[in-house]
């Protein structure tokens, strides 16, 4: 039950962070935008169509997609989104009625970037969503398993270039910068906690490497079974998946060992299971 508080609470705090970046970064500065809104005022430019109105009947077009595809629990915390963005978005323009921090167009799409980035991913690393377009690059990752960040920014620069008939060139310029910087702000914060490190070690003394990584660091070691390109000597290859911040640990204990030992190391972006996304067993 706890569990599901936390991830509540992070979905209120990422929305929350992305009405706060767009009350005192993204409005003051007129930038466009993508997204449902960027879509609402392309076609109210066309059709006079109110843009609220639009917004409203197309994320809860959203919001039946994403309930069919991802889930009744996805469509719950979209729910929770659709009413806490407003809401908060509403609270700040009254506390922060006439406040301009800055009217540098190119620091407001930096910090409306970094912003809008990195409320997304806490949004989205809990199973949800803002709404509107943030839900069709999940049903694609879902479906098709296309990178989400990718098809985020491959959608809001179609919606861009959708703008791009009535608004300044120089507008549109820092639109798509706006639309680079929390795309790639959203692929690494998006990772963060759940990326480890990988090393494989070959060794004339494995079997001492992995006693001693079993003891001394209390992490897992499976042996792999190999041969030797020239020698064609069978040989024990040592795989461990370790936290990042013991790489420098496990070196020190290799190269003690045995200081002519092979190490290949790479970075993992996600890991499950024993020891990481479950609990140690020890028998």
């Amino acid at each position: 039950m706890r569990n599901s508080y936390v991830s509540v609470l992070i979905i209120i705090l990422g929305n929350v962070l992305y009405a706060l970046t767009v009350r005192l970064f993204l409005i003051p500065a007129g930038l466009i935008t993508g997204g449902s809104t960027g879509i609402a005022l392309f076609v109210h430019h066309l059709t006079g169509m109110s843009t609220a109105g639009f917004v409203f009947a197309f994320n809860l077009l959203m919001l039946g997609a994403g309930y069919l595809v991802l889930g009744r629990k996805f469509a719950m915390t979209t729910v929770l989104s659709t009413f806490v963005y407003p809401a908060a978005l509403h609270v700040f323009e009254l506390l922060f009625h006439d406040l301009v921090l800055t009217e540098d167009p190119m620091i407001c799409t930096i910090f409306s970037g970094l912003g809008i980035g990195i409320s997304l991913a806490m949004v989205i690393r809990e199973g949800a969503s803002t709404g509107g377009m943030d839900i069709p690059p999940l049903i694609l990752n879902r479906l098709f398993h296309f990178n989400v960040s990718v098809m985020l920014y491959l959608f809001d620069c179609i919606i861009l270039v959708m703008q791009a008939f009535h608004t300044a060139p120089e507008n549109i310029l820092y639109g798509i910068l706006l639309v680079l910087i929390y795309s790639l702000t959203l692929d690494r914060f998006i990772l963060i906690g759940t990326s480890r490190t990988e090393v494989k070690i070959i060794s004339r003394k494995s079997d001492e490497i992995r006693k001693a990584i079993l003891s001394d660091l209390d992490r897992g070691v499976t042996v792999l079974h190999g041969e030797g390109g020239y020698s064609n000597e069978q040989e024990m290859i040592l795989l461990t998946v370790i936290s990042n911040r013991q790489l420098p640990a496990v070196e020190t204990l290799v190269r003690r060992l045995d200081e002519e030992a092979f190490l290949i190391v790479s970075r993992v972006t996600e890991v499950r299971g024993r020891g990481f996304t479950l609990k140690k067993e020890y028998l």
